[in-house]
C-alpha cells in the first residue's frame, strides 16, 4: 500500500521521536482488533449497534448470583456468541507484529492494551498489560490469579480459587469492575516512566486508559496517534499518522531501522 507523502513524513517524524526517547510505551485500542476482523462494539457493525449496550451492572450481578453467571456463560446469548467466534477466528495482523518488532530492537518498552484479544501474545510480544483482561485467561476476584481457561478444571460452579477461596471468573472486565489492582498499577507506573506514548487505534474516550496519554503529556512527554480517524486524543498529539496500523506501524520499524543504522 502506497503511503500519501503527508502520511510518510508524519511517520519519519514519529520515527525521530521515537528514537530520541528513553521509554517508548504503547496504548492499543479496537481498532488495532479491527484490523484482524474482530467486530467493534459500537459503531456501525458495531456488536452493541445489533444485540444493545450492556448495562453497567455486570458485575454486580455476577457477585450477586455467581452461580447463574456461569450457567449463562456456558450457554452463551447471540451476541457473545459472535464475539467469541471471531474472536477464535482472529489472528495477529501486521501492527501486532511491527510491535513485537520494535519490542525486540528496543524502540518500545511496553505494550498497554485495551483488547482481550491475546493476539499481542501470540505476536510475541512480551511485555503487555491488558488492562481490560485476556479472553483465554480465568481470574481471582480476590488475590488476582490468574489461569489459562484450559488449565483451570472446573469441578464446581461457580469456582473458587484454590489460593485464597475467592470467586473466579473470566479475566475480562466486565461493566461496573474495578480494573484488576496490578494491572491498575502496572499502567500507572508504565506511564510515569514514558516520555513518548504511541496511541494506537484507540478512541480515548475509556478511562482509565484515555487518562494515561494526558499525565504522559502533563510531565512533558510526547503523544504519536495512529488512527485513519480523528480521536478525543487528537488534540493533544505531537504526532498524527492517519493511516491504517496495520500499514503505518510496518512502516515505522522500517524507519526506525533507517534512521538508527545511520
Amino acid at each position: 500500500m502506497t503511503l500519501q507523502p503527508q502520511v510518510e513524513e508524519a511517520i519519519d517524524e514519529a520515527a525521530r521521536i521515537v528514537l530520541s526517547s528513553r521509554h517508548v510505551v504503547a496504548l492499543v485500542g479496537a481498532g488495532l482488533s479491527v484490523e484482524s476482523g474482530i467486530p467493534p462494539f459500537r459503531g456501525p457493525g458495531g456488536l452493541w449497534t445489533k444485540y444493545g449496550e450492556p448495562d453497567m451492572l455486570g458485575y454486580q450481578r455476577f457477585l450477586q448470583d455467581p452461580l447463574g453467571w456461569w450457567q449463562e456463560r456456558l450457554s452463551p446469548a447471540a451476541g457473545y456468541r459472535e464475539l467469541a467466534e471471531a474472536l477464535a477466528r482472529a489472528r495477529p495482523n501486521p501492527g501486532h507484529y511491527a510491535l513485537k518488532e520494535m519490542e525486540d530492537l528496543g524502540f518500545l518498552h511496553h505494550v498497554i492494551t485495551q483488547n482481550i484479544d491475546n493476539l499481542h501474545a501470540e505476536a510475541g510480544s512480551r511485555n503487555v498489560t491488558e488492562i481490560h483482561g485476556n479472553r483465554t485467561k480465568l481470574r481471582c476476584i480476590e488475590c488476582c490469579a490468574r489461569w489459562h481457561s484450559d488449565q483451570f478444571p472446573i469441578d464446581e460452579l461457580p469456582p473458587r480459587c484454590p489460593h485464597c477461596g475467592g470467586l473466579v471468573k473470566s479475566d475480562t472486565v466486565m461493566f461496573g469492575e474495578p480494573i484488576p489492582r496490578d494491572a491498575l498499577e502496572e499502567c500507572i507506573r508504565q506511564a510515569a516512566m514514558c516520555d513518548c506514548m504511541l496511541l494506537i487505534g484507540t478512541s480515548g474516550v475509556v478511562y482509565p486508559a484515555a487518562g494515561f496519554p494526558v499525565d504522559v503529556k502533563m510531565q512533558g512527554g510526547r503523544l504519536i496517534e495512529f488512527n485513519p480517524d480523528e480521536t478525543a486524543l487528537t488534540e493533544l498529539c505531537d504526532v498524527v499518522v492517519r493511516a491504517p496500523s496495520g500499514v503505518a506501524l510496518p512502516r515505522l520499524v522500517q524507519r526506525l531501522k533507517e534512521l538508527s543504522a545511520r
